[in-house]
């Protein structure tokens, strides 16, 4: 039986070909002296490759930080940009350019700019998923895991009655805002993938394993109505963790070698890789199954060796543009 492998957009790969096709990938990072970053919502064989796995920002801090010229970025297009960004001395390679993202695509430089003139004296929170362009109209970028600490910390350095322009998740605005008890102004996008996992969805897969942990990404559209249930008393309180991918990884490592147990899992459905590897005695259950990205499936082994290979599909940020969006990135890593 031929079965293809998941996400391919090339020929059908045959199964029994994904070690072959992982060995020859290892062999031309050898030879070309590369480091291959993937990302948690990668399919599971890219990620296996991989020298390094994990979250957009550790990644590009990985790969600041790697003994390698060459960076292969296996993400989407914001992601690689902010490897350049960060150094910008290295070669930085994407195995598809066409993979993209709805959430960064959700605002512009152009828009940001307008909506910075309506508030002349706002400071402005960008979430680490947009573009190299919109990070360098930013003051502060952040990451779900340290939204809240940015937030805060503008605050408490600025004044409480400090303007905040947050974008361009509306969902982990909306979280951020009832976690400090503050408004703010919310930039109305999100990620198609997160926004899909609905409140619905989540009554159903606890209902149907009752005593589970519940993990949910502060993204997802049913992050804020969770923590209404939880303030009014309709739903437990326990067993509910709002984590980064980060956090959920590190969840999962803190109950490795433990008794079994259930989590429920309210993000993007290639995290499951990842956290059954750290806790193979855990059964981690989608809070949603077609809570899939189509554009971080885009990466798949033959792009990648190709990548390699051929040193095609460079990301480069220009250097005017990277100068500026550095610095909100430099003051994001310094607030945990």
């Amino acid at each position: 039986m031929n079965l293809p492998m998941l996400g391919a957009s090339d020929a059908p790969l045959l199964l029994e070909n994904i070690p072959a096709l992982q060995d020859e990938v290892r062999a031309l990072a050898a030879e070309r002296g590369a480091v291959i970053l993937a990302h948690n919502y990668q399919l599971p064989e890219i990620q296996d490759v991989a020298d390094y796995v994990g979250d957009s920002l550790g990644l590009s801090q990985q790969a600041a930080a790697a003994d390698a010229d060459t960076v292969v970025f296996c993400g989407v297009h914001f992601m690689a940009e902010t490897a350049s960004i960060l150094c910008p001395d290295k070669l930085v390679l994407i195995p598809d350019l066409d993979a993209g993202c709805s959430l960064a695509d959700s605002i512009t430089a152009e828009q940001l700019r307008d909506w910075k003139a309506r508030h002349p004296d706002a400071i402005v929170v960008m979430y680490v998923n947009t573009t190299a362009e919109v990070k360098a109209e930013t003051d502060y970028c952040c990451t779900s895991a340290n939204a809240v600490g940015v937030v805060e910390h503008i605050y408490a350095t600025h004044g409480d009655d400090t303007e905040i322009l947050f974008g361009p998740d509306m969902f982990l605005g909306a979280y951020v805002e009832k976690s400090t008890g503050r408004a703010m102004h919310v930039w109305d996008g999100e990620c198609h993938v997160h926004a899909g996992i609905r409140p619905g969805d989540i009554a159903s897969v606890r209902a149907a394993h009752p005593g589970a942990d519940f993990l949910i990404h502060p993204e997802c559209g049913c992050s804020t109505s969770v923590m209404e249930y939880m303030a009014a008393g309709d739903i437990s309180g326990e067993g509910v963790h709002m984590l980064s991918t980060g956090g959920m990884l590190g969840y999962a490592r803190s109950r490795a070698g433990g008794p079994p147990s259930t989590a429920i899992v309210a993000t993007e459905t290639g995290m499951l890789h990842p956290l059954r590897r750290a806790a193979p005695d855990t059964e981690f259950i989608a809070a949603n199954e077609a809570a899939h990205c189509r554009f971080m499936k885009m990466i798949t082994l033959p792009k990648l060796r190709d990548a390699l290979r051929d040193g095609v599909h460079e990301v480069k940020v220009a250097p005017e543009v990277a100068d500026r969006a550095r610095l909100p990135i430099e003051r994001m890593v310094a607030i945990r």
